[in-house]
């Protein structure tokens, strides 16, 4: 294999790029000076030595704990449950939410193998009892079939806790993903959240 074609190759693994886009970017590289490739080439190799996942929420970060989590001015009432760190940054970008997060690292989808033990909801327990300050938490999980029955498993673990549990509104594109939705469209729905129920 080329030099060109694997460059082509590893590119197209990436979420959302196709083979034709994984092409153009390879030659636009290419035409590009040398150090150029070298500054994306270092970025690269800096994000993946110093980004981690936060010991508090999980939200990616080259601090621990991360500047939400550390921010004294955060609301610790309120906890946004959120399927990937990316979902975090969709949420900030809206520029409504004040409170604080915590991140799943997935969502419940027994196609993929992936069911409740997989999620970090062992430390979302912890984080909800031991004199928490937490009173609501709002699951805003993918508006998916695999975000729906997160959303559902979240509130029947959550129930005996005692906390209320809001899910977002449904103002979001129905197998849309959180983390590509416009940031009206998402601050309207953390402002509709409602209280979820054993029908939801």
């Amino acid at each position: 294999m080329s030099a060109i074609e694997e460059l082509v190759a590893e590119l197209a693994k990436l979420p959302g790029i196709g083979r034709k886009t994984a092409q153009r970017l390879t030659f636009h590289l290419l035409k590009q000076p040398a150090e150029t490739a070298e500054r994306l080439a270092e970025a690269i190799r800096r994000v993946r030595g110093k980004v981690m996942a936060c010991g508090v929420c999980g939200n990616l970060s080259d601090e621990d704990p991360c500047p939400i989590c550390s921010d004294p001015r955060r609301d610790a009432a309120l906890l946004c449950v959120v399927e990937e760190s990316g979902d975090v940054n969709a949420i900030e970008r809206a520029g409504r939410y004040r409170g604080r997060y915590h991140v799943l690292g997935g969502r419940i989808s027994p196609l993929d193998g992936i069911g409740p033990d997989e999620l970090h909801l062992e430390r979302l327990v912890a984080r909800l009892t031991n004199g928490s300050e937490v009173r609501e938490v709002i699951v805003a999980t993918n508006p998916s079939m695999e975000g729906e029955a997160t959303a559902t498993y979240l509130q029947q673990l959550l129930k005996p806790i005692g906390v209320r549990v809001t899910r977002i509104a449904r103002g979001l594109r129905v197998g849309g993903e959180l983390e590509y939705a416009d940031a009206v469209a998402i601050a309207q729905a953390l402002a509709a959240r409602r209280e979820m129920s054993e029908t939801d």
